[in-house]
């Protein structure tokens, strides 16, 4: 079975957030199970890009609206990623460094998806799945169905995949002249509250959508930035996968990028080792509980509660614990925190992505916080479970599916209910009394280390899903 994955993000090569993740291990998975998977993406002046070799194998041409562009298809030759990868060249267009944040957001990816159809069509390049992720490339199952341009594609099956709901691409009804040859009596399939709103497109228009998790699937059809009904409408064609994470980037035993590696069995010395330097790095003390945020700085994710949170912490437990703080995003929440390294001495910050920092601190960490208001899954927990780091998470979303708490049994983790900061202070006190409980504290750790959240039975899954939409042909 040959299967695209289309996405905006895909990790090591372009990566933002979880998505990125995603992208690049799940396509690994599903080759390991016997599949073809490979992914597109547009092209990146990253540093991937520039170190390894891509082949032009495609040049051909689109139209927005009475624009040309010229578009380039590039393979990556090496196949160092475990699966075929493509990348979407446009001058001036697709050739940027940066993946989201520019003007004309909306016509790069529109592009990218016209671009990605025209090449398979005019190529006959062979799919028997396209794999959307996010609104990136929410058009495609539309185009696939109601452009007479990709006609010959019309019976190829669609899954879309809902990273984040939150974010849904909307575009003006004048841009509707992007879209080549479209059935004019089909528009409102793009629809959704007075304009072209692209996730909600894919999922009227895919053969199956999936969530990345079960409890997120549930959530959407009660917040879903207004898109509520129509997930209840679509409730048929839904199915909840949990993410899993990659097994040979994610382990303390072999991660390269850690100063001290460990196993399950040399994990309490292991994460001292590692928290003895971290700790030197930022001024902390390594005697105590090392507790860390690390993620975007964003309502989403609680981190508008942060200060807030430190400020209190340190009030009620007079300097019983240490916060450390990775990540970037809203430039008020980044500039409140670097604020209060001035008046808080058990706290550290560290403001921008960092993909080594963020591997030694759930290396060095004790526990990690993650208050978050919206989580369609969650890796950060995942991760932390793989590194014997404790996770204090708000239960929502993929943090709900993943985390059981220590109270309960086969418990690994402390869970609160709402983001109020009573019920936030309670968890890190939790927390911080289970630190002071060291025989308690390792064998939490050894238990969540020998759990199985790879990308293996996940991968499965969705190809099972695959196989029972293509008997459907």
């Amino acid at each position: 079975m040959k299967i695209l994955h289309l996405s905006a993000e895909c990790y090591p090569v372009a990566k933002v957030g979880g998505l990125g993740d995603v992208v690049g291990a799940l396509p690994k998975y599903q080759n390991k199970l016997g599949a073809e998977a490979s992914v597109v993406l547009p092209y990146y002046d990253k540093k991937f890009t520039e170190e390894n070799t891509f082949e032009i194998i495609h040049s051909g041409k689109i139209l927005l609206a009475e624009k040309t562009f010229h578009y380039q298809v590039l393979e990556e030759v090496s196949n160092i990623l475990g699966f075929t990868l493509f990348l979407i060249k446009i001058p001036g267009l697709l050739d940027r460094k940066e993946i989201y944040g520019y003007t004309d957001e909306t016509e790069q990816f529109v592009a990218f998806q016209l671009s990605v159809l025209s090449w398979i069509v005019d190529t006959k390049h062979e799919v028997d799945i396209f794999h959307c992720h996010d609104h990136h490339s929410g058009l495609v199952p539309f185009l696939l169905q109601n452009s007479s341009n990709f006609a010959t594609l019309n019976r190829v099956p669609s899954v879309c995949t809902i990273h984040n709901g939150q974010y849904q691409g909307w575009m003006g009804w004048d841009k509707f002249s992007y879209l080549p040859n479209v059935d004019v009596t089909k528009t409102g399939l793009l629809d959704w509250g007075g304009c072209i709103n692209p996730l909600a497109a894919a999922v009227k228009c895919c053969w199956a959508y999936t969530t990345v998790s079960p409890s997120y699937l549930q959530e959407l059809r009660t917040e879903a930035n207004g898109l509520e009904f129509l997930f209840e409408l679509e409730k048929g064609k839904g199915l909840g996968i949990i993410n899993g994470i990659d097994a040979a980037v994610w382990d303390p035993k072999t991660d390269p990028m850690l100063a001290k590696n460990y196993n399950i069995t040399t994990v309490k010395k292991g994460k001292e080792g590692n928290k003895n330097i971290i700790c030197k790095e930022f001024n902390l003390d390594p005697k105590k509980p090392l507790i860390t945020f690390i993620g975007r700085m964003v309502l989403e994710k609680g981190a508008d509660k942060l200060a807030e949170l430190l400020k209190a912490s340190d009030t009620k437990f007079k300097g019983a614990a240490n916060f450390l703080i990775l990540g970037s995003g809203e430039k008020l929440i980044e500039q409140e925190l670097q604020n209060l390294v001035l008046s808080l001495k058990d706290y550290a910050v560290s403001i921008g992505y960092n993909e080594q920092l963020s591997h030694q601190i759930y290396a060095s960490a004790d526990f990690i916080l993650m208050p978050s208001r919206v989580e369609p899954c969650g890796l950060n927990q995942l991760y932390s479970l793989k590194y014997g780091t404790v996770p204090i998470v708000r239960s929502t979303g993929g943090l709900k599916d993943t985390i059981i708490d220590i109270n309960e049994t086969a418990g690994y983790g402390i869970k609160f209910d709402e983001l109020e900061l009573d019920q936030t202070l309670n968890a890190i006190e939790r927390a911080i009394t289970l630190y002071q409980d060291k025989k308690k504290l390792n064998a939490i750790r050894k238990k969540m280390m020998a759990l199985d959240f790879s990308w293996d039975q996940s991968a499965k899954q969705y190809l099972q899903l695959y196989t029972h939409l293509t008997a459907k042909i």
